[in-house]
């Protein structure tokens, strides 16, 4: 099970894939460049703002097509959010576009008053999310926006999974018309399957695969790992394993939440985020909250801690979010005694 140097997936996780027939794609940030594109082709009210970014959120293309639609404000992240609400609170369709580490940092208070309390509509996109700057370390790492922008009032956060999550988000974004944040890392991702069974939309959890003994719970570009896992449990042991992909952070699928608690044995929540603040703590208060108390359940994330230095594939090896990590992980929680509710 060995992994190819520098690669996201050991070699019995790339057999799987292919035998599953899933196709790996490009990485989300190049499917949400060219969806700008597409956008600001048929609307010159589409804007996109950067902070020295053009080129880490593959923008030059953009910049080179549509010059008047690029609004260049080099590395002054607090300067980019105040002016897209500006621009936004005149009609303009902003997506303002900086490294998540910084836009949701070092510009949080503008996020929280220009944007969110003003009801100005930008949609940031916070670029090389999670742990993606790799050897660049703690301090180019985005383990807290889940956290914080959960806790600030009309916002939108959204974590796209594959392209066609990544695509469909874009656009939604551009027509919905309230402030958003979107999460984009830097891998190749896989696509996880027909996007005609079901249409992608915020707040609404897609299930991609039925089960009862166990659920994986993720976001992110750790969805492909649960479902991979999903299937060597199938293989390995036997288990039906449900993987909800809930892509919204904000707003919350609730339902699907609580329904993975009750109709499963055990319940996993996977994310590319630090363990306090994000998605297990979302779940974990939707299921408590809804009298589910004898669940077994386990958050698998980043730890309180300094990461160790590495590539992503580094990183998330060394914590468990891999196929390998998540089913020795499942395995030791589907032995555990269910607790009495």
């Amino acid at each position: 099970m060995s992994a190819p140097a520098g690669s996201m997936y050991s070699d019995a996780a790339e057999s799987i894939a292919a035998e599953l027939g899933l196709r790996k794609g490009k990485a989300n940030l190049e499917v949400f460049a060219a969806t700008v594109e597409e956008l600001a082709s048929k609307d010159r009210d589409v804007l996109a703002v950067v902070s020295d970014s053009r080129g880490s959120g593959k923008l030059g293309p953009f910049g080179e097509r549509y010059p008047e639609q690029l609004i260049e404000l080099g590395i002054a992240e607090q300067n980019l959010v105040g002016v897209s609400a500006g621009l936004a609170s005149a009609g303009k369709k902003v997506f303002a576009v900086s490294p998540a580490c910084f836009l949701s940092a070092r510009s949080l208070e503008q996020i929280k008053n220009d944007v969110a309390y003003s009801d100005n509509p930008v949609t940031l996109v916070g670029i090389s999310a999670g742990v993606s700057y790799g050897a660049l370390g703690t301090t180019h790492h985005s383990l807290h926006d889940f956290a914080v922008l959960r806790a600030i009032n009309n916002i939108y956060v959204v974590c796209p999974a594959d392209n066609y999550e990544a695509r469909e988000a874009v656009r939604a974004a551009a027509a919905l018309g309230t402030p958003v944040f979107l999460r984009f890392g830097k891998a190749a991702l896989y696509d996880l399957g027909s996007e005609d069974e079901q249409a992608f939309e915020f707040g609404k959890a897609r299930v991609l695969r039925e089960g009862s003994d166990l659920a994986f719970i993720a976001t992110g570009e750790t969805v492909i790992h649960a479902l991979l896992a999903a299937e060597w449990l199938k293989r390995s042991q036997g288990l039906d394993v449900r993987v909800v992909d809930l892509h919204s952070i904000k707003p919350f699928d609730t339902d699907a939440v609580v329904a993975a608690a009750r109709e499963c044995d055990a319940v996993i929540t996977v994310e590319e985020h630090m363990i306090n603040g994000g998605l297990g703590d979302a779940c974990a208060s939707a299921i408590l909250e809804s009298g589910l108390s004898g669940c077994r359940f386990k958050r698998i994330a980043i730890p309180d801690e300094y990461t160790v230095t590495g590539s992503q594939a580094d990183i998330f090896r060394h914590y468990g979010i891999t196929m390998e990590g998540l089913v020795e992980s499942a395995s030791r929680l589907l032995a555990q005694p269910a607790a009495v509710s």
